[in-house]
């Protein structure tokens, strides 16, 4: 063991956890509830694995409206929270400790954005939501739902972990931390362009590729912008190319090369 490892206790605590194998009872429950997971490539399956041990072990579910936490809401969850780390030398940041879970849609008051650029204050129906510094708030149903179609665009648990990842600079502004700083004059531009674009359609009740709640603010177009990278990267990557590019970079994953590979594997052993 190095010093440092001996001097920190979250990389000891972590060390231990990751000493034990996966349960293949938790990896059933992936397999069944998430089948983003097939498709991964193999190195993937096995980091996110690891991902999932470590998020499961630190982060506090709690049921809400009578719904009882076990090990299926929790690794359902925690597995595709964990998609949005691979190949990330950064985590979530330790303030996010707790995960509330409703067992269907929620009533929650907030400020809801109308047509015309005003704000509303009342109750509105949630599937999720991410607080600034504070827990995400998910609907079992919605993370079921989302999870069992990995190419309609719509996954609550990617939208709302965007949201966190978006948080770690300070602010949700749809501005993520990046490897380097040089690249958020890029970020800005390219992001700032489609989002723009993306509020002109909808004022003019254009049909969007990119589902229009993103057209919401900068914070949101990144949320969604993350589900579409995920879920649909391949058209993606033709419709918005500079938006996919600079959305790899912020993730350091390719899912429509990833994609492409799978279809040819299938298509060569068929």
């Amino acid at each position: 063991m190095s010093l440092t490892d001996w001097l920190s206790p979250k990389r000891r605590r972590r060390k231990k956890i990751l000493a034990k194998p996966f349960p293949q009872e938790w990896l059933a429950i992936i397999e069944k509830n998430v089948p983003y997971y097939r498709h991964l490539d193999p190195d993937e399956q096995d980091e996110l694995q690891r991902h999932v041990q470590i998020f499961v072990a630190e982060r506090h579910f709690i049921g809400c409206g009578g719904l009882d936490i076990n090990d299926e809401i929790r690794v359902t969850i925690a597995a595709q929270a964990c998609v949005l780390l691979l190949h990330r030398d950064r985590e979530y940041r330790s303030s996010l400790k707790t995960i509330f879970v409703y067992p269907h849609h929620y009533i929650a008051r907030g400020l809801q954005q109308t047509g015309d650029g005003l704000f509303l204050e009342g109750p509105s129906i949630r599937l999720g939501e991410s607080w600034h510094r504070g827990p995400v708030v998910l609907s079992w149903d919605d993370v079921l739902k989302n999870a069992a179609d990995v190419h309609d665009g719509h996954n609550v648990v990617f939208h709302e972990f965007a949201h966190q990842l978006d948080d770690e600079n300070g602010s949700a502004d749809g501005a993520p931390p990046l490897p380097k700083r040089s690249m958020y004059l890029a970020w800005a531009r390219v992001l700032g362009h489609d989002y723009e674009q993306l509020v002109e359609n909808v004022k003019h009740h254009h049909k969007t590729f990119i589902d229009a709640y993103g057209a919401t603010n900068p914070a949101e177009f990144f949320a969604v912008a993350s589900e579409t990278f995920f879920e649909k990267p391949i058209q993606l990557r033709h419709k918005n190319p500079d938006l996919y590019e600079q959305l790899k970079i912020c993730y350091n994953q390719d899912p429509a090369g990833r994609e492409m590979r799978h279809k040819n594997h299938h298509e060569n052993n068929n």
